[in-house]
């Protein structure tokens, strides 16, 4: 019998979408901004109308194409997804220099990439013709084998390919996928948060953020009943997301989900990067790493070892249900031994029901109100 039950929020409770987006303009700053790569700094601003940033999003991604095969390979971080994207192109523009600047390029990648090294590259790059494709990513990276944390490997793989070069940083999260994280959350949580979000000010400042664009996947009041429906049948209730705490407790607060649950057991983005620091930063812990979701069980001030130590499957694995949208939250539930719940309202949408059913969902729904019906 069910005892516990642990939510996603992004595609479960609330919309990918703004978070896409702000991914997208991430991606498209870090290669167009005068304060990165710097290859069209004439060209870049921080407003955008809707129309822009869907035209920007969809080139970046080749319409969401790059963000269905990175969730398909259970990947399930923005920052991963940024991160990637933009280090694959990063090494496609390099490419376009390599045999004039091979020096320099291997100077580049042999060391962590930061800001100071981005701005070097910009200068460098100015003296050259060189060109976009976003495309390359699909063709580089779909007939590869790699999924989850492997696909970083796949950055050094390609940099040994492209440079004969077998001594790079590029497939761990150093210096440079912490650039990628600060310029996406400037995008997603804007001036007036980003310090409380990060604890540094913004590189490039003018962005309004989508933090009052929040899209709830079903009618709040709805999910509130669920919520409610659930703790009244004795059920403890949990969250595991990849969402830091900011995105996720003030629209918990505004839509008033957030008193219904222990905040204990409301895992972030934020505690699972505390753990990773507690632990060395050797082990990503992200999803599909059950981590998240054996924080939130347990409770966010457990020791990291308590979870990463912890014999598993669990056994009493059965007890706990999983509600998530995409492959990394059902690989983190059999990895538990727990239950899962798929929801068909993630970016795959009803797309998503054939891979749940291949890798043995035990329930699928099309909206999370509808999780109610388990316990009727």
């Amino acid at each position: 019998m069910i005892q516990t039950v642990l939510f996603d929020v992004d595609g479960v409770l609330l919309s990918e979408e703004r978070y896409f987006d702000a991914s997208g303009l991430t991606v498209w700053e870090l290669i167009h901004s005068g304060h990165y790569l710097g290859l069209a700094p004439e060209q870049f601003k921080t407003t955008l109308t809707d129309e822009e940033i869907r035209r920007i999003r969809a080139d970046v991604f080749q319409h969401d194409e790059v963000l269905r095969f990175l969730k398909s390979r259970g990947m399930n971080a923005n920052w991963d997804m940024i991160y990637l994207t933009f280090t694959c192109q990063l090494l496609h523009l390099l490419s376009q220099i390599k045999e004039k600047e091979a020096g320099r390029i291997r100077g580049w990648l042999a060391s962590e990439i930061g800001d100071v090294t981005l701005h070097e590259m910009r200068e460098v790059l100015a003296h050259y013709p060189v060109e976009t494709d976003y495309s390359i990513f699909l063709n580089w990276f779909a007939k590869r084998p790699e999924t989850k944390q492997d696909l970083l490997k796949v950055l050094d793989q390609l940099a040994y390919e492209i440079f004969g070069l077998t001594d790079t940083q590029l497939g761990k999260k150093g210096a440079l996928w912490s650039v990628c994280e600060h310029a996406s959350q400037e995008w997603y949580v804007g001036d007036q948060n980003i310090v409380a979000s990060t604890g540094k000010p913004s590189v490039q400042t003018g962005k309004k953020g989508f933090l009052d664009e929040e899209i709830p996947l079903a009618e709040p009041e709805k999910i509130g009943a669920l919520f409610s429906f659930l703790a009244e049948k004795g059920l403890k209730l949990g969250v595991g997301t990849g969402r830091p705490q900011l995105e996720t407790y003030g629209p918990f607060r505004a839509l008033g989900w957030l008193p219904l649950f222990h905040e204990e057991h409301i895992v972030t983005a934020d505690d699972v990067l505390k753990a990773e620091e507690e632990l060395g930063g050797h082990t990503p812990l992200a999803k599909p790493n059950p981590f998240t979701y054996l924080l939130a069980l347990k409770g966010k001030n457990t020791p990291a070892r308590d979870c990463t130590e912890c014999s598993l499957p669990l056994e009493n694995g059965q007890e706990i249900l999983i509600v998530g949208d995409s492959l990394a939250d059902l690989l983190a539930a059999q990895k538990i031994g727990a239950q899962f719940a798929g929801i068909l309202t993630g970016l795959s949408g009803k797309e998503a029901k054939a891979e749940f059913e291949e890798h043995g969902a035990d329930y699928i729904f099309e909206n999370v109100a509808d999780l109610k019906n388990i316990f009727l």
